[in-house]
């Protein structure tokens, strides 16, 4: 099970050969762009609770989107 990315202490971004990232400018981006996503998907989230639809099914949607994503630079 792969390790969930949050900005939580003892949390190691790593590269495809498991050796932590260690570029104090990516860790910035991926820690800024992992935040975007965490504030896009709380406002998501609560708008979509406010709007009276499952707590639970919202949730589900928005894993299975991030399943969907298509793997960049495939070759």
């Amino acid at each position: 099970m792969k390790p969930k990315p949050t900005r939580e202490k003892g949390f190691v971004w790593r590269a495809p050969d498991g050796t932590p990232v260690s570029c104090f400018e990516k860790l910035k981006l991926l820690n800024e762009n992992l935040e975007e996503i965490r504030d896009l998907c709380r406002e998501a989230l609560e708008d979509a609770v406010l709007m009276g639809c499952d707590e639970d099914q919202v949730r589900s949607v928005l894993r299975d989107l991030v399943d969907s994503l298509d793997k960049p630079f495939s070759e």
